[in-house]
């Protein structure tokens, strides 16, 4: 299958030395060494995707959860793949499909192994774990008690399945047929059992041995905003509006009427109220769900609560209050990824202005591309012109430091690498917004919740 990929490479014989790359970029564009800004988008969302489609795990065909290319055992965790990370992928792939990347019948066929391998994997009240064995579709712990139903995880993955069924529902006989195990596996998942019988909020997690012990509700506001979104919207087990209101919103209580440099963060992120949280708290509820003029009986827009997210994340980098090295207008972003541990080893964490530990991580700037297009374009350049240590088989690494000796780890993870090509591409086309918010079902939860936008007739 690595083959097709290749196909996708010849269209545009290497797009740094293409004049005219697609969606058709214009000679008098800005350019650095040659680069039109449309070559180096077209570039970032082809490696991209290269970690879905080259990298994938080889039965299931999703997502791995990582790829370390530093791995002395290359053959680690090959088999674990990881439900969020490959609803992203699902997204990824369209695109891939839309720009030409691979052939869409080599699309189709690996989507319908997915889809085959989902249905029969461990599911618990519909809801997949976080982690499954890409083997035999058995459930891969995540901890001791994490050993059952993860409804975020699931939702990431749900995200990008509406999309999948969305984009070949009306296509020949196969797409069709894709688009039907689709929607089966969308209505499969029973979100109200989720509500730990009828409280107005949504759990994380259950367990078939531990029950509810992890005692994780959703309540706003961090990166869980899709699951609610999807559990009103289901035409099978849904939710009703109250759940919505007294649970993720706290009954309306997680308004914040702060702001940080000139910014008004418009809610309290969960323990990151003077800053907002990590990157990603702006990014996967909204690879399918478009926020430009998005709003609920709280929120007055969900396009300024992320955009002022992110440039406070963005004006920090440039006040740099610890010193680090490197950090500028070209080369910002902080976000969950790998990190350099005082030892030089390599851990995880979640950085942010907060936790801010010298590591620059890609995807945050990149994923942040319809917020701040001119500062994403910016660190984009920077990095692929400026940086290629920093460029690896799949893209930009996952972790970076100009700081300490331009560090990287050559190591991707799969909700990092899945991020970057679906908000560039709805930056671009709006893709897969339009695919999402068009649903007729996701419509119907929406307006359930009494979200409006006039983008898509939401009123």
């Amino acid at each position: 299958m690595k083959g097709v990929f290749a196909v996708g490479l010849v269209a545009c014989t290497f797009l740094f030395s293409c004049k005219n790359a697609q969606n058709g970029a214009s000679n008098n564009e800005a350019s650095t060494n040659g680069f039109t800004n449309e070559q180096l988008m077209n570039r970032v969302q082809q490696d991209a995707l290269k970690y879905f489609w080259d990298f994938a795990e080889p039965n299931s065909l999703l997502a791995r959860e990582r790829y370390h290319v530093d791995d002395i055992y290359p053959d680690n965790d090959k088999n674990v793949i990881t439900t969020g990370g490959s609803g992203f992928g699902l997204m990824t792939i369209l695109v891939g499909v839309e720009r030409g990347f691979i052939p869409r019948n080599e699309a189709v066929k690996r989507l319908n192994v997915m889809a085959d391998f989902l249905a029969s994997a461990d599911r618990y009240h519909g809801a997949w774990s976080h982690w499954m064995n890409g083997e035999t579709g058995k459930t891969v712990p995540f901890g001791q008690k994490d050993n059952g139903g993860d409804l975020v995880e699931t939702a990431f993955l749900v995200q990008g399945i509406i999309t999948i069924r969305e984009y070949f529902k009306n296509g020949n006989q196969e797409e069709k047929l894709l688009a039907q195990k689709m929607d089966d596996l969308w209505k499969g998942v029973e979100w109200n059992w989720y509500t730990k019988g009828g409280e107005k909020v949504l759990y994380w997690h259950w367990s078939p041995n531990y029950g509810w012990e992890m005692n994780f509700p959703l309540e706003g506001y961090n990166e869980c905003l899709i699951t609610y979104i999807l559990a009103a919207a289901s035409p099978t087990h849904t939710i009703d509006a109250e759940t919505y209101y007294k649970g993720w919103t706290r009954n309306g209580k997680y308004t914040s009427d702060q702001s940080k440099y000139g910014f008004p963060l418009i809610v309290k992120h969960n323990g990151a109220e003077e800053f907002g949280g990590p990157l990603f708290w702006a990014q996967y509820s909204y690879l399918g769900l478009d926020p430009t003029n998005l709003s609920d009986k709280i929120v007055k827009n969900y396009f300024d609560l992320n955009r002022n997210h992110v440039l406070i994340d963005y004006n920090y980098i440039l006040k740099n209050p610890k010193n680090w090295k490197g950090y500028n207008k070209n080369y910002w972003g902080l976000t969950a990824s790998y990190t350099r541990n005082s030892d030089g080893s390599t851990g995880y964490t979640a950085h942010s202005p907060t936790n801010d530990t010298g590591i620059i991580s890609p995807t945050a700037a990149l994923s942040s591309f319809p917020y701040t297009p001119k500062e994403s374009m910016d660190f984009l350049r920077y990095v692929y012109t400026e940086k290629p240590d920093f460029i690896g088989v799949a893209g930009p690494y996952d972790a970076t430091s100009v700081h300490y000796d331009n560090w990287f780890t050559p190591r991707y993870l799969a909700i990092d690498q899945g991020t970057i090509s679906p908000m560039i591409e709805n930056y671009r086309s709006g893709l897969l917004w339009k695919l999402f918010m068009n649903a007729p079902d996701i419509q119907q939860g929406l307006k359930k919740l009494s979200f409006k936008s006039e983008k898509y007739n939401i009123k």
